[in-house]
């Protein structure tokens, strides 16, 4: 017995919602700025995802109409980051991290792709180990490429605070990826 068909009813094309033009605008960044933090272009999609999801159920807790560039770099290092950090917890690596599309046309040995790899897999997780703040100034220096004084302002604060926050990270950094640093330097 077949199913009666119901009729298909023509939409007209409506004008796009906030969301569908803030999405239009700005989902290239938010995909950048992930994959940069997270190293996988499948990460970045969950990240993106992650993000708009959080606008459309009203979860953001920020007005971002004011500012939507510096909204939505926040939101998707955020999202990186508890993506590395619930990864480090559940001991999972995602197989982008091999990243071996980009390391084929490069002219390392395999001993010093993996090494190289292996260092940007450590800095990632020693990234996602900072606290939120630092974490977050942390991502907009170095992956995004924020001065102190932009930084600042995308989180209202001073200059000074962010140079300070950004030197302990470093320093931190240094600490717990230094063993690493120095055996593979013994190498070679």
């Amino acid at each position: 017995m077949q199913a009666a068909l119901k009729p298909l009813r023509l939409v007209t094309k409506q004008p796009p919602s906030e969301l569908e033009t803030l999405f239009q605008e700005h989902h290239g960044r938010v995909f950048r700025t992930a994959q940069r933090i997270t190293g996988s272009a499948a990460d970045a999609e969950d990240v993106l995802q992650t993000v708009f999801l959080r606008l459309i159920k009203g979860q953001a807790d920020y007005d971002w109409s004011k500012n939507p560039e510096a909204y939505l770099s926040r939101a998707a290092i955020n999202a990186s980051l508890d993506l590395l950090r619930s990864r480090t917890r559940a001991r999972s690596v995602s197989i982008e991290d091999a990243d071996v599309d980009s390391l084929a046309g490069s002219f390392l040995s395999p001993e010093a792709a993996h090494a190289d790899r292996e260092l940007h897999t450590l800095v990632r997780q020693a990234v996602s180990r900072l606290g939120k703040t630092a974490g977050e100034m942390f991502a907009l220096r170095y992956y995004e490429g924020f001065d102190n004084k932009e930084i600042a302002a995308l989180m209202n604060t001073s200059p000074l605070v962010v140079g300070v926050v950004l030197h302990r990270a470093r320093t931190k950094l240094r600490k717990e990826i230094g063993h690493y640093l120095e055996k593979h330097h013994e190498k070679n």
